[in-house]
């Protein structure tokens, strides 16, 4: 690693540490040259998740857009900022594990009904009601009947 300070092209590591859950190291380094101290940081170079949404174009993940998603479906209701993060996170971490480039957006609203049906019903209803145009009362009804027999 070439010093910031006097462009020596050589570096010593003094100190390792992963911050970010271990996503990143942040090292202390030194120059041998001049003797100052400086620190560098070491992620993981990651290409983008791609979304195909449905009318074909392709945009960059967002997990944003999930959370805004969950915060309109679970407003007024018993779940916690932290649990909708959580949520966020996982859905994330699905996608990047799956080893896709590129996922339909239709694959993530699936992924968000499946975690808000286990934590709010009426929070998934919503969602649903968004996600899938319901047009009418009767969408409404049989997303519920749906949801009732899946509780059985």
């Amino acid at each position: 690693m070439k010093c910031p300070y006097c462009s020596y092209v050589d570096s010593k590591v003094m100190d390792s540490r992963p911050i970010e859950e271990g996503s990143i190291i942040r090292r202390r380094r030194e120059c041998p040259s001049c003797k100052k101290r400086f620190t560098t940081y070491e992620r993981v170079d990651e290409l983008p998740l791609m979304v195909i949404k449905r009318n074909g174009d392709r945009e960059v993940f967002d997990p944003h857009k999930i959370i805004n998603g969950l915060i309109k479906a679970c407003e007024k209701r018993p779940v916690s900022i932290d649990n909708l993060q959580k949520i966020a996170n996982d859905i994330e971490r699905e996608l990047k594990n799956s080893m896709e480039q590129e996922v339909p957006s239709e694959k993530i609203g699936e992924l968000v009904m499946r975690k808000l049906k286990e934590i709010d019903e009426v929070a998934y209803v919503r969602f649903a009601s968004v996600y899938r145009e319901f047009k009418d009362i009767d969408s409404y009804i049989e997303e519920i009947k749906k949801l009732k027999k899946s509780k059985l």
